[in-house]
């Protein structure tokens, strides 16, 4: 018996995490990321949580999800809210957790049809 609904097509799906890589479509990436929705995944040139600036969070804004969901990596930490004040006065709704649960989190919503991202940190 078949208990989980088919993947929709172009769909990106995260497939694996571990603390150095993530598999989105089967392609595993060792940097970090954005993963939207749909469409290509975009290197995320961010290599630690300490060194964020709200122009890390540009293509976000431009693309204009429903939600982002913000991957911390191994353990969940809270950014400033000053980082996060460009996405909430675009709209964007903003959820941070570990890198795992964002993973999972990413799965469950792009699967309901919304329009979210999901900007994950892999620490190297």
């Amino acid at each position: 018996m078949k208990l989980h609904a088919d993947r929709a097509e172009g769909v990106n799906v995260i497939h694996a995490y571990t603390r150095t890589s993530v598999s989105v479509n089967g392609q595993a990436h060792t940097r970090s990321l954005i993963v939207p929705t749909t469409g290509d995944v975009i290197e995320w040139p961010v290599s630690s949580l300490d060194t964020l600036t709200e122009a890390d969070f540009q293509r976000i804004v431009e693309a204009r999800p429903e939600v982002l969901i913000l991957g911390t990596g191994a353990t969940l930490r809270f950014l400033p809210p000053a980082l996060l004040r460009h996405l909430m006065a675009a709209r964007i709704g903003v959820e941070t957790m570990d890198t795992a649960a964002a993973c999972r989190t990413h799965n469950i919503l792009a699967a309901e049809g919304r329009q979210v991202m999901a900007a994950l940190l892999i620490e190297g």
